[in-house]
């Protein structure tokens, strides 16, 4: 990944993404070329020496019965958003702006481990289902559902964990540009609504100290 200094995500911002990984896209070399499967993962910080991601497939998806060649990758992404060069005081000042893009992004390599495990995969999927229902008033939990049929969810999918051995992150964030014109982008992005973006740019900027 091309990772200008000034874009570079510090260990806090990786952690952070590691710790909330949503779905991501899970990639394998194999002797049928490039594979990929977006999934949920939750992180195993205690896994390897640099943790680990933890996953499930589709027993009928045939990734993870052809072995990965040397490293597998996991690509994490947060939201992403267009910024128009309309939203900078320097448009108006000088007229040398132009559009782009800002993201998040953490490209994880590792070891990828699979486990056709009917005991691993149920409490991966407690663990799955223990993160995304914590801010539900009435949490769902795998005991709802009558053990038979929870047995046979297990049966048809199949755990998958990156040891991780490796991280490269960005944060491309509007970091290089003035305070006003930051202040533009933040604005920009509240007028359409995409709020996840417009806090994740007020966010780095208290990183740099220019933000309380």
């Amino acid at each position: 990944m091309y990772v200008p200094s000034h874009f570079a995500a510090d260990q806090g911002a990786i952690n952070e993404l590691l710790s909330n990984p949503g779905a991501a896209n899970l990639v394998t070399s194999t002797e049928r070329g490039l594979l990929a499967t977006l999934l949920p993962f939750v992180y195993d910080p205690e896994a390897g020496d640099h943790g680990a991601l933890l996953g499930h497939l589709a027993r009928n998806n045939g990734q993870w019965q052809l072995p990965a060649l040397g490293e597998s990758l996991v690509i994490i992404q947060r939201p992403d958003a267009y910024i128009s060069p309309s939203w900078y005081p320097a448009k108006a000042e000088h007229g040398r702006v132009v559009p782009t893009w800002n993201y998040t992004t953490a490209h994880v390599y590792g070891r990828l481990v699979i486990h056709d495990n009917p005991a691993w995969v149920d409490d991966l999927v407690r663990r799955l289902t223990a993160l995304h229902e914590a801010a539900s008033a009435e949490p769902w939990t795998v005991d709802d559902a009558p053990a038979s049929f929870v047995a046979g969810q297990l049966w048809a999918i199949v755990g998958v964990e990156l040891v991780i051995t490796r991280v490269e992150a960005k944060r491309k964030l509007s970091q290089n540009r003035s305070a006003a014109d930051v202040d533009g982008v933040i604005a920009g992005l509240r007028a359409k609504g995409e709020l996840d973006s417009a806090r994740d740019v007020e966010r780095a900027q208290q990183g740099l100290g220019r933000r309380s």
